[in-house]
């Protein structure tokens, strides 16, 4: 089939998620013509599962300087993007489009309707109102470079002529969503350096077979301790969920990178303590009031101002204690032995789940060959760059989108210019 040459873009955008769709609304509101490209028929089915489908889209944390250090040593180059386009704009717009949105626990900001679709509703309203062109079911299948500048981008079926374009096509996370990872390849081809890409916020496979039995157990505020070769290598604290594969929940996502590099270079072993804002000394004398309290109540009942009863349940059983004896009975080494084990609870990690189970693609093209002021690659003159396929990740808790939102503004906005 003979292909067909569109009329002249000012912008074309390639890959319809949160940056891209942010890309294309900033730019088109800044008077460029723009066409937004997709591979997929429906654009944003990464977008519907965040939050478990109610969207976590940013954070409730408007000083700059402190959103940015959540993001590491990458926090410096999203720190032009974050000032043009905070989180307070951010919900912001949505609000003015139809989107209220509501602070939960740890700044977690949602759509007041708890509905994922209603963000990505507001997006592809937004992006029509303003003139946007979509062309879904477009597979991208290369660039014609003269002179370091991009002078057509070929499809399938027709070849598109843009002043500028913006590549946001996404990580390689959640694969079955669309996220293969394309733009990796594009970006090397045109001489950028993509640093090799991996599964970032993702739930951790333990050994121990007895994790089942905690499945489905939350551990709010805990602390864990990782080492490598007896040796402590780093901490973190927060909330963690169990599952009878290991662990998942905000704390052990978050800590997932750190742990993929350490099972590189060998075994890795966790120390949980449940109760981090107590002393071992303090559990001790909490727990010791207790028994005294219920001197005559048997030790399965005892401790539930402590702990869930699924934990709490656990926690007995495995201290190696007998359940049927009475709290009174209870020699000072046995709740010794208890307190030891609620501080120290130790696991040993097997790996780590792969892209499929990854919220976050962690990797990506080098931030030294990006403007961080303008998004725009140094290597080709009319391109830019937005999104999670740049090498910049963040925790959990609607920093990674915030990423999408800045970053996507600040490409839409100059690729507009």
């Amino acid at each position: 089939m003979k292909k067909v040459t569109d009329e002249q873009f000012d912008v074309a955008v390639i890959g319809a998620g949160p940056a891209g769709l942010m890309a294309a609304i900033r730019a088109a509101q800044k008077g460029a013509r723009v066409a937004l490209i997709d591979r997929k028929e429906e654009p944003g089915r990464k977008l519907l599962m965040t939050g478990n489908g109610r969207c976590n889209m940013t954070q409730d944390q408007d000083d700059v300087a402190k959103l940015a250090q959540k993001y590491g040593k990458k926090g410096k180059f999203l720190m032009s993007a974050l000032s043009a386009f905070r989180p307070g704009a951010v919900r912001e717009f949505f609000a003015g489009n139809g989107v209220p949105t509501k602070v939960e626990r740890n700044g977690r900001v949602f759509p007041a309707s708890d509905q994922s679709k209603d963000v990505l509703d507001a997006l592809i309203r937004v992006a029509k109102e303003n003139g946007v062109t979509f062309l879904y079911g477009s597979s991208v299948s290369g660039f014609t470079l003269e002179n370091k500048t991009i002078s057509k981008l070929d499809l399938k079926k027709r070849e598109i002529i843009a002043r500028n374009y913006i590549i946001a096509t996404g990580g390689k996370s959640y694969p079955t969503t669309g996220s293969r990872g394309d733009g990796y390849g594009w970006a090397a081809e045109m001489g950028h350096t993509v640093v090799n890409p991996t599964p970032v916020l993702v739930p951790l496979k333990m050994k121990e077979d007895w994790l089942a039995e905690l499945q489905g157990v939350s551990a709010g505020s805990v602390a864990v301790s990782v080492y490598q070769n007896d040796k402590k290598q780093f901490a973190q604290s927060g909330d963690l969920m169990f599952a009878h594969f290991g662990l998942s929940g905000p704390l052990a996502l978050n800590m997932s990178g750190a742990i993929g590099k350490l099972l590189a270079q060998g075994e890795v072993k966790l120390s949980i303590d449940l109760k981090p804002y107590l002393s071992l000394e303090q559990l001790d004398e909490i727990v010791r009031n207790d028994f005294e309290k219920k001197g005559n109540i048997k030790l399965a009942n005892c401790l539930s101002d402590l702990f869930s009863p699924k934990l709490l349940d656990f926690i007995l059983r495995y201290s190696g204690l007998d359940l049927e004896k009475h709290a009174a009975r209870i020699s000072k080494k046995e709740r010794q032995q208890l307190v030891k084990f609620c501080k120290g609870l130790e696991m040993h990690v097997e790996s780590l789940f792969g892209f499929e189970k990854a919220m976050v693609t962690g990797g990506g093209v080098s931030t030294k060959e990006i403007d961080s002021k303008t998004m725009q690659s140094r290597k080709i003159e009319n391109l830019f760059f937005a999104g999670e396929i740049i090498d910049v990740d963040g925790p959990t808790g609607g920093y990674n989108l915030q990423i999408c939102w800045s970053t996507g503004h600040l490409a839409g906005e100059n690729a507009a210019k």
